[in-house]
């Protein structure tokens, strides 16, 4: 879902916010935080009607998300915003750095850390909604 999102988002930004973003907005561009929620939504949806899929035509229980759907698309708009979180953590060190790109390991996507930002903050907060929603 983080890197659906982020999929998303950059095409949703390559085309409203060269449009619609006022000067000196480089952080705040709202149709990559659009875009990238409703990536994260979309994936969240697939998976669920994959998940959807094989329980009921192919009464298969290999795939299995037991809670209600509101609560999946809940946890991956929540997810979503922490991996946000993370992509602008990083962008802002990279700025207080003075670097463009995290690494040159990766050539064209800005290095690994540019990959996996979003994942920093994102893996921990999935782990910790699904602990306490277990626990409630």
């Amino acid at each position: 879902m983080v890197w659906a999102g982020d999929s998303v988002a950059l095409y949703v930004a390559a085309r409203l916010d060269a449009i619609h973003s006022p000067p000196g907005s480089a952080l705040i561009k709202p149709g990559k935080r659009f875009g990238s929620i409703a990536g994260s939504l979309a994936a969240a949806g697939i998976l669920l009607a994959i998940e959807h899929l094989l329980t009921v035509r192919f009464d298969s229980a290999k795939l299995s998300y037991p809670e209600e759907t509101w609560y999946w698309l809940v946890l991956a708009v929540v997810v979503n915003v922490a991996a946000q979180v993370g992509d602008l953590a990083e962008s802002a060190l990279k700025r207080s750095a003075g670097v463009k790109d995290s690494g040159t390991l990766l050539p064209g996507h800005g290095g690994v850390l540019d990959r996996i930002d979003a994942l920093l903050l994102a893996a921990p907060v999935l782990w910790y909604a699904q602990v306490i929603h277990q626990r409630l």
